[in-house]
């Protein structure tokens, strides 16, 4: 039989409820994996193999008593280190938050468990999951198994690069600026930027969140496959009454158009040939598949979207954050703080959301007409590692190029990223914006581009 650590979620899943397989032993492949690889690229923080085995056991416990242990049964399963995971110190990368040891699971965790996932480990980020690169002074540098070079992205950079290696079959991630969309893309796999509403999140040992992180911030999954990441998402979505946001949508929306509008250059963007190629070559594979494709020149508005977002993100309570950022002493959260300076002040939140509601509702009527738009996910491919630290033209140069990240959540629309290919040892992938709570469009079409092919994976680290 392959390497369990190999197979999609879907199929080990489907192999542990006929018994063909053990939990245990997809557990046991799973650590086997984690113990060979993490060593090189250090996106797994944290893990206790022994509660590993006994979730692995507790699975297969229902299974010899004929009951059901959900769609995931069996399959592990990363956690991002920003979530509430019971018994472990929800750090976010930072010193500071060493000693903040969740009592409780997190909505989403809680809702892996009850899908029946085994949590694997808990997976690096930037501190506080500022930046798209993921490295910080209590967990160290994640790498990209794809090439050391690149970026994994962030800040869920440590879940990217996991699943990538091989490491667990789907990994959890959170997106306020592109941190679950920017790593899929890094890593050459594919990611899920959910609706605001649809993936409940709380956690109760932070400080409640302000308004920005509450009505833009999301968690999503990261996979190999665009149907793990669709079973994934369903598994995620379960109701939780401790998020005021959550929505109780179905997933599968009325009937649309198998319809795709194509915007290369969005808002001035001016993307890399490269991603050019990918673009076109995705619409394309959409075309084959039966897809309408049609071409726009521009959408509504991004780069004020982006700089609002930016405001919403980081402005609020600056200087608070600031004041950390120095206390924590981390270099790439204070390149951060102190290279959007000038686009936080002044801040106004009334002001903020006010704008917010009249951009937002030019997208939507935007996407009255286009309902599923085919993006760029980045203006570049995936960045030089630490890029946004050489110097102030480069720190620039990544935020420009991070405008489809950044824009997207302040509209709260759902996005996802479909890795189409390498150019050279580099990944390439698009991105499909839906309505809100039409993932199951975003996924739909996902699919058809990912029958053109996909980078390999799950791959060795390239050290």
């Amino acid at each position: 039989m392959t390497d369990l650590w190999r197979l999609p979620a879907a199929d080990l899943a489907a192999l542990i409820k006929s018994k063909q397989v053990s939990a245990r032993e997809a557990a046991t492949a799973a650590l086997a994996r984690l113990d060979q690889v993490n060593p090189a690229i250090n996106a797994v923080i944290d893990h206790r193999p022994e509660d590993v085995l006994q979730q692995a056991d507790t699975i297969d416990a229902k299974l010899a008593r004929g009951e059901d242990p959900g769609p995931l049964a069996g399959v592990p399963v990363t956690i991002k280190v920003n979530v509430d995971q019971a018994g472990f110190a929800t750090t976010n990368g930072l010193k500071l938050q060493k000693d903040a040891i969740a009592s409780v699971h997190n909505p989403v965790v809680n809702n892996f468990v009850k899908a029946g996932a085994v949590l694997l480990g808990r997976t690096n980020t930037p501190a506080v999951s500022y930046r798209w690169f993921t490295s910080n002074l209590i967990h160290g540098h994640t790498k990209n198994p794809r090439d050391p070079g690149i970026t994994p992205g962030g800040s869920s950079g440590g879940a990217g690069s996991a699943t990538a290696a091989g490491i667990g079959h789907i990994g959890h991630g959170t997106d306020i600026a592109g941190s679950v969309r920017y790593p899929a893309y890094a890593c050459g796999i594919h990611g899920l930027r959910p609706t605001v509403g649809r993936i409940p999140a709380f956690n109760t040992c932070l400080p409640e969140r302000p308004i920005g992180p509450q009505i833009s911030a999301v968690s999503g999954p990261l996979a190999r496959t665009v149907n793990d990441v669709r079973i994934a998402l369903a598994a995620m979505s379960a109701r939780d009454v401790r998020d005021v946001w959550w929505m109780p949508v179905p997933l599968e929306g009325p009937p649309l158009p198998k319809r795709v509008t194509l915007c290369v250059n969005p808002d001035g963007l001016n993307p890399v040939p490269e991603v050019v190629a990918a673009l076109r070559d995705a619409a394309k594979r959409l075309e084959a598949a039966g897809w309408i494709v049609e071409e726009v020149q521009d959408t509504p508005p991004m780069q004020e979207a982006a700089l609002l977002q930016t405001r919403l993100w980081l402005g609020d309570g600056y200087e608070a954050q600031l004041a950390a950022a120095e206390t924590e002493g981390d270099p790439g959260a204070l390149a951060c703080l102190r290279g959007v300076s000038d686009k936080v002040h002044p801040f106004d939140l009334s002001a903020t959301l006010a704008r917010r509601a009249a951009l937002t509702r030019q997208w939507l009527l935007f996407m009255e007409q286009h309902p599923l738009l085919l993006l760029p996910v980045s203006g570049m491919l995936p960045f030089a590692d630490q890029l946004d630290r050489k110097d102030e033209e480069s720190f620039q140069q990544v935020w420009h190029a991070q405008l489809t990240q950044i824009a997207i959540p302040f509209f709260g629309l759902p996005g996802l990223v479909v890795s189409t290919g390498m150019v050279g040892r580099i990944p390439v992938g698009v991105q499909l914006v839906g309505q809100r709570f039409r993932e199951d469009m975003c996924l739909a079409a996902g699919e058809a581009i990912e029958a053109g092919g996909t980078p390999p994976s799950p791959i060795d680290p390239v050290v």
